[in-house]
């Protein structure tokens, strides 16, 4: 397996601030979705935003993330289950214009410079090679399907901009974030390969991105059958609401597509990402975009909006 890091060399710094350059305020920009979608709740948010933003977000298609936790027995279980979940969510949505649904990988990566062959990844290949316009990934799960299609096409880096939530900022103690550290190996893909990547943090950035119960049972159930879907999975997702708020990290990453504005971001070195989950730097790295903050209140609004009128 060639070595992704020596097949990059030529993509400079000015080539990635070109393509790193927040995408215009007009306009509608080619896109994928890699989701693990039954990881948690706030997947399915962020697949109905990026599909009832249709004027802003050309879903091109949708790609299933593995995931390991206690709503999954394994990477391949998450996987297969977050396709499931993927259908769901498109069926409540019913939408003419439905991208096509691919499975992703069923283990993470054994080794960094070893890919896992997956309908996903294969698709990702195949789509970033179809326009000169690039093409968003937008990565909100473990990156196990982006990195593969990385180290099996490594040439795809000049056609794609990796939109990825995970990690924690880089002034962060440490990065253990789910994301992050369910692929390890993933994850130093995407950080070192040099792709063009805009990396949206955790902790103090979509951490804030919340919703109550009492603003779900106003702004999202009475929309209709996706409405009532993700409220469903909100109420269910915690035993108690009472004066608790539940942060819907994933739309910070869709957001920033939706616009940039209500996600500031800054060109930083791309961080190390070492062996005990901490951040190490190095100014000599090649640079990347990192998100510092999320305008809660118009993500929300835009989104229940949206929802209304779809309803």
């Amino acid at each position: 397996m060639v070595n992704v890091l020596e097949t990059m060399t030529t993509l400079t710094d000015a080539d990635r601030v070109r393509l790193l350059t927040p995408p215009p305020p007009i306009g509608r920009v080619r896109a994928v979705l890699d989701t693990d979608t039954y990881n948690e709740i706030d997947d399915q948010y962020a697949l109905a935003y990026a599909m009832l933003a249709s004027e802003r977000i050309q879903l091109e298609a949708i790609y299933a993330a593995p995931f390991h936790n206690n709503r999954s027995s394994g990477p391949g279980d998450g996987m297969r289950r977050s396709y499931e979940e993927i259908g769901r969510v498109l069926d409540r949505i019913g939408s003419d214009e439905t991208p096509p649904v691919f499975e992703g990988s069923t283990s993470w990566l054994p080794a960094r410079t070893t890919p896992v062959a997956s309908p996903a990844a294969d698709d990702l290949i195949a789509r970033a090679k179809t326009a000169d316009d690039p093409l968003y990934v937008i990565a909100i799960g473990a990156p196990t399907n982006v990195a593969s299609a990385l180290l099996s096409a490594p040439d795809i880096a000049r056609q794609i901009v990796v939109v990825w939530l995970g990690g924690q900022p880089t002034y962060w103690p440490d990065t253990t974030e789910f994301n992050l550290a369910q692929d390890l190996h993933a994850s130093h893909v995407l950080l070192d390969s040099g792709v063009p990547l805009v990396r949206v943090p955790c902790r103090n950035v979509t951490e804030h991105v919340r919703t109550t119960l009492a603003e779900v049972d106003r702004f999202v159930r009475p929309a209709g059958k996706l409405g009532a879907y993700l409220a469903e999975i909100f109420e269910a997702y915690l035993d108690d609401h009472y004066g608790r708020s539940k942060q819907i990290w994933d739309l910070g990453a869709v957001g920033w597509l939706v616009n940039s504005a209500w996600a500031p971001s800054h060109l930083v070195h791309s961080p190390i990402l070492t062996s005990e989950c901490t951040w190490s730097h190095d100014p000599r790295r090649h640079l990347v975009r990192e998100v510092s903050w999320v305008d809660r209140d118009a993500l929300f609004a835009d989104l229940f909006r949206r929802l209304g009128d779809h309803a």
